[in-house]
């Protein structure tokens, strides 16, 4: 005769945290670490790419170690081609072979590359460490650094592989965002625009009416101070709005994946010479698109969403080198994916999601749908 025990384990996990966002903000890092943000740990690493290292990873640690702390860096080879298992295997054996244990932490500098790659390795090593997140891109700003998603990229998917990792406080340093180059800065606006498309249709007018504050006709950088403040408290605050309901990304969080069923496929089948906001660019112009044969916004939506897309400097067309067959595919690669059945979030309108019948914020699409949209794409 068979016997039960029932393991309970309810209780209350308060994953709060502060967003500091300003300029130079390593001397605010210093001051919480001396006044006891992390009081159980003994060992800092800092984790970095090989771009951001000598701009910020070796100040940074030479700082940690001028202030009495014990600390050491890591880096990797900068790019989305590097956030691999193999890349986080070793830093691991790094760690392990500098002796670092449980009483470390984390400490991610650099770009969504380095804070999903370094968020991973918080969350599983010794079962899960601190971490803290200083980023230094718009990306990161707008996506990275909050929510607490963390994950590698494989050859079959992107960010497949990963868990949910919350850091113990974010700094989004707007200086970092002059040494970017302006390619990389435009690639960050891609998940602003989006987070404007799905949740504040202000937001939205503002980036319209605004963007050349900060990106010229030519594609270079202003970077007008107080329009990069709004954008980087604007991005915290919607993203903040659909984690703080969804942390683990049951439902309502899906929202966030607007415009990467295609994007991600994209950037994939590129190579990753796509940088991940121009593969979402194209991606949130297939939604729109797609959104439209549908009813869920119109053609003068969708064209605003392109035309604003386009102000920023980012790609609204499908490459030449990817073909249809293969960019559909790749989507089944999609961790949407559900029963064989590529899904999609759309826009309901400008600064709202559709919810459909079953109360699901994504919705299966046939793919003879989408194979039909992407020639018309390509034929216009």
């Amino acid at each position: 005769m068979s016997k039960s025990f029932e393991v309970v384990l309810k209780k209350v996990v308060d994953h709060s945290y502060i967003i500091e966002i300003g300029e130079g903000l390593f001397g605010s890092l210093i001051r919480d670490l001396q006044q006891g943000l992390l009081p159980d740990v003994s060992k800092f690493a800092i984790i970095t790419d090989s771009t951001v290292e000598p701009l910020y990873g070796r100040p940074l640690l030479e700082l940690l170690r001028r202030s009495g702390f014990q600390a050491d860096l890591f880096s990797f080879p900068a790019g989305e081609s590097s956030k691999t298992r193999a890349t986080k295997a070793l830093l691991e054996d790094q760690l392990l072979s500098q002796a670092y244990g449980r009483d470390c932490c984390i400490i991610a500098v650099g770009g969504g590359a380095v804070t999903d790659l370094a968020g991973f390795l918080a969350g599983t090593f010794g079962r899960g460490v601190p971490a803290l997140n200083y980023a230094t891109t718009l990306l990161a700003a707008a996506d990275a650094s909050v929510g607490g998603k963390t994950g590698v990229n494989t050859p079959v998917a992107t960010n497949l592989i990963g868990v949910f990792h919350q850091p113990r406080k974010v700094y989004i340093d707007l200086a970092a965002w002059r040494t970017l180059p302006a390619r990389e800065f435009r690639s960050g606006l891609a998940e602003t625009i989006k987070h404007a498309c799905l949740a504040d249709e202000t937001f939205f007018r503002y980036l319209e009416e605004n963007i050349g504050r900060i990106i010229s006709e030519q594609g270079g950088l202003i970077l007008d101070a107080d329009v990069c403040g709004h954008i980087a408290l604007t991005n915290c605050r919607i993203k903040y709005e659909v984690v703080e309901q969804d942390e683990h990304e049951s439902n309502l969080r899906q929202i966030l994946n607007l415009g990467h069923t295609a994007g991600r496929a994209l950037e994939a089948l590129s190579g990753y010479q796509l940088l991940h906001g121009e593969a979402v660019a194209v991606g949130l112009v297939i939604q729109a698109r797609l959104g439209v044969k549908y009813g869920y916004m119109t053609a003068e939506q969708a064209d605003r969403v392109v035309s604003l897309l386009k102000k920023a400097g980012l790609p609204t067309e499908i490459p030449d080198s990817i073909s249809n067959r293969a960019l559909v595919d790749k989507m089944y690669t999609d961790k949407k994916v559900r029963s064989g059945r590529i899904r999609f979030v759309f826009q309901d309108g400008i600064g709202e999601m559709k919810r459909f019948a079953d109360g699901s914020y994504s919705v299966p699409v046939e793919e003879a749908d989408i194979m039909e949209l992407l020639e018309e794409i390509r034929g216009n």
